[in-house]
């Protein structure tokens, strides 16, 4: 009988990891479910590379009013390519601007996979991850395609039916922003993290320590399993 020659297939593609640590605390909860995605991701892809950026040890500075003019040309001229913003340095305080700007949106744009660890810090996330948010993030653009992954950790109880769930302007900022801003779909989100850590400290929270301890033991056990599914 007549062979029928195999198709060469083509294998896929090694991928790209981000990671970002925004927590003041050199050892965090934040940080513990963050490297445990990590960890677990960069088990499953041995090939994959892996990108991490300490935005607390390693601060972004604030943007400054040369950045809003790369902002303002962008999207006077309606300039939706990534690889186009270049275009908008027309001064030295313009390049300076791009020059903070331009490996810290090269890292972004490389990424398959951005993983951001972060604390609640008065309500909201860190300044040193609004920062970085801020100088990466421009007019109408689309980083589509790519999963986005929040480790967080926080000193209460915020999620869905909880007395103080209309605080939480961490998470939720989160959500509304990656679509928002960065036109990436729900489905591309995954958000996990430890609740209630303010329990290991503050008298008031002490009978919850056994639900902290719950909720750290299942964010851990979430985050090996999404950074391995990634």
């Amino acid at each position: 009988m007549p062979t029928t020659a195999a198709r060469p297939t083509t294998p896929p593609a090694a991928q790209t990891l981000l990671h970002l640590d925004a927590s003041a605390r050199r050892s965090s909860f934040s940080r513990e479910v963050g490297d445990a995605v990590a960890g677990a991701w960069r088990s499953s892809h041995p090939d994959g590379t892996y990108l991490h950026r300490d935005l607390a040890l390693t601060p972004v500075p604030q943007i400054g009013e040369a950045w809003t003019e790369l902002c303002d040309y962008v999207l006077e001229h309606q300039i939706t390519d990534i690889a186009r913003y270049p275009e908008a340095v027309r001064t030295p305080a313009q390049a300076d601007a791009w020059a903070v700007v331009e490996p810290l949106l090269g890292e972004l744009v490389a990424a398959d996979v951005v993983l951001i660890a972060a604390p609640m810090y008065n309500f909201s996330v860190p300044a040193s991850l609004k920062a970085w948010i801020d100088q990466v993030t421009f007019p109408k653009m689309s980083l589509a395609g790519r999963r986005f992954v929040v480790a967080y950790a926080r000193g209460g109880a915020y999620g869905p039916g909880t007395p103080r769930q209309p605080y939480d302007h961490q998470e939720r900022y989160l959500r509304d922003f990656f679509p928002g801003h960065f036109a990436v779909p729900e489905e591309d989100m995954t958000f996990l993290g430890t609740e209630l850590v303010n329990s290991l400290v503050d008298p008031a929270l002490a009978a919850r320590r056994e639900a902290h301890d719950a909720s750290r033991t299942a964010a851990l056990a979430a985050a090996r399993t999404v950074g391995a599914s990634l």
